[in-house]
């Protein structure tokens, strides 16, 4: 998912650079919603862990 957010910034920077503001700002917002999906899943990853590893058996 990350990697798709950086791929997706370096095409709106590319194509700002070139003047397609259009590209640009589509690219850019497609940025910021798969950055926030991101941060979203790897908080929701972070308390799941941390809940999940109570009460459980220790492995053998």
């Amino acid at each position: 998912m990350l990697y798709w957010t950086l791929i997706f910034l370096v095409v709106a920077l590319i194509a700002g650079a070139f003047g397609f503001m259009a590209a640009a700002s589509l690219a850019a917002s497609i940025a910021k919603v798969l950055f926030v999906i991101f941060l979203i899943l790897f908080v929701v990853s972070l308390i799941m862990r941390a809940l999940g590893n109570k009460g459980s058996t220790p492995p053998l």
